[in-house]
């Protein structure tokens, strides 16, 4: 890279969702693992009042591995430039212009698709899924509905609204007996295990629902699948996707799913085997399916895919992760890293997959006049 300058790459953290502390675990090793031959990094922290802030890689890096223990710190204001005839000079942060962003924001206003907007908006090439495919896998419901749609097993599920079920809730939860006992009920638009609640008594079903809707106005009842927990990543353009190795979640928490305090705060909540121990058929058909899944929600660059694998050999989707963790225990670099790439490979892929898509959107048409 002798003479030639390095490609700014504005790493994006933290956020208003309430996985503002995993996000920032996950922007540490993100930029942990740049290759800093190539790039230089920008960081820009965006606190829970929603300020955008120049952080210090110094700092971030020394951060403790506990979401509990983790902030945004105060920087310099970052002006949110929407210039698209001149978006280099509208997105110049700390002395240059940013040429690409890595958004590492988990949740809602980040991963929803409302924050790729705005780099769409700004003309700004940006790592992952676009405005569509980050709503549509943000979204549960309407995940699991295309899914559905496209023959792709699902668990069975009832959606609740927010403004019926307050209006009365025995009338809003009368479809959910079809389900059964125990479900999950979990908001709609969330992730990281937020809100999410396994409800073995009718009587907690209520108040599991109340806590799910403090977090989204739409929640999600699903029935218990029986079966192992297996993930795999997903990398790459959604006309040809690739999969990695599959790992399995085991999880050990007194919660007995993979919740919140499984994954984060308990140090002994969860055992990963990587690889999951399958049969190379089982293998390949959670790849294929995983695939399928990426290409129907509508996603680009990067996406976990989690599956159960039931005692019978079949496979469901349970959800996508478009942004998904990269924090020290989160499965997406790590099967990656297993199936032969490594993380400083993987992010440089990643930001390449994104300046190319930057570049094939700007070549297009945007006028059906003249020659522009």
């Amino acid at each position: 890279m002798t003479g030639q300058r390095k490609i700014r790459v504005a790493i994006l953290f933290g956020g208003q969702s309430a996985e503002h502390e995993v996000s920032i675990l996950s922007a540490r090793n993100v930029l942990a693992a740049l290759d800093g031959a190539r790039f230089e990094p920008v960081l820009i922290g965006i606190d829970k009042s929603g300020r955008w802030l120049t952080q210090d890689a110094r700092k971030l890096l020394a951060s403790a591995g506990d979401p509990r223990l983790v902030r945004v710190e105060d920087g310099a204001l970052v002006p949110m430039g929407l210039d698209r005839a001149a978006p280099q000079a509208a997105w110049s942060v700390s002395g240059g212009a940013i040429d690409v962003v890595f958004p590492i924001l988990h949740g809602t206003l980040g991963e929803d698709g409302t924050m790729q907007g705005l780099f769409e908006l700004a003309g700004i090439p940006y790592v992952g899924a676009g405005v569509l495919g980050s709503a549509i896998g943000m979204d549960k419901d309407v995940a699991k509905r295309l899914l559905r749609d496209a023959g792709i097993p699902v668990a069975r599920f009832v959606t609740l609204r927010r403004d019926p079920f307050d209006a009365d809730p025995t009338a809003a939860c009368a479809g959910l007996a079809s389900l059964g006992l125990p479900v999950f009920v979990k908001p709609a638009n969330a992730g990281s295990s937020v809100g999410v609640r396994k409800v073995t008594d009718s009587r907690a079903l209520e108040d599991a629902i109340r806590h799910a809707f403090g977090f989204d106005s739409k929640v999600l009842a699903e029935a218990v699948v029986a079966g192992r927990e297996i993930e795999l990543a997903v990398l790459g353009g959604g006309d040809a996707p690739v999969a990695s190795v599959a790992g399995e979640v085991v999880v050990q928490h007194p919660d007995g799913f993979y919740s919140y305090d499984a994954k984060y705060i308990d140090e002994h909540g969860a055992r990963l085997e990587l690889p999951a121990r399958i049969t190379a058929d089982e293998l390949a058909r959670a790849q294929a399916l995983a695939r399928r899944t990426f290409q129907v929600l509508e996603c680009e660059g990067m996406a976990r895919v989690d599956l159960f694998l039931k005692s019978d050999g079949s496979l469901l989707v349970n959800e996508i992760n478009t942004i998904p963790g990269f924090t020290a225990i989160s499965m997406y670099p790590k099967l990656w890293e297993l199936s032969g790439i490594p993380p400083i490979a993987l992010i440089t892929r990643l930001i390449e997959l994104a300046l190319d898509r930057g570049r094939r959107r700007a070549a297009l048409r945007r006028s059906v006049t003249g020659s522009s």
